[in-house]
């Protein structure tokens, strides 16, 4: 069988095949099985739900942002954070 790959798709496959030292056809076979268990539906029940603690408080505070890890560690460090 021939694939035919753009210049830099096969280019890469080189790259790849000469850093892990396979076949460039082990490296097309490993991609297939990589996608195949990312795709493959389980067929058994669905995992039972994990119960998450909850806490008392006040909900969210202003100026709190989830999305900035950084500010929000920041925050949680800083000594007037509230306790």
């Amino acid at each position: 069988m021939q694939v035919y790959l753009d210049r830099p798709d096969r280019e890469r496959l080189e790259r790849l095949a000469a850093q892990l030292e396979a076949t460039k056809s082990d490296v097309l076979r490993r991609g297939l099985e990589a996608l195949e268990s990312l795709t493959r539906r389980t067929t058994g029940p669905a995992p039972a739900p994990v119960p998450l603690p909850t806490f008392p408080g006040h909900g969210l505070q202003p100026g709190v942002d989830l999305d900035d890890s950084a500010s929000l560690l920041d925050l949680m460090d800083s000594r007037d954070a509230p306790r």
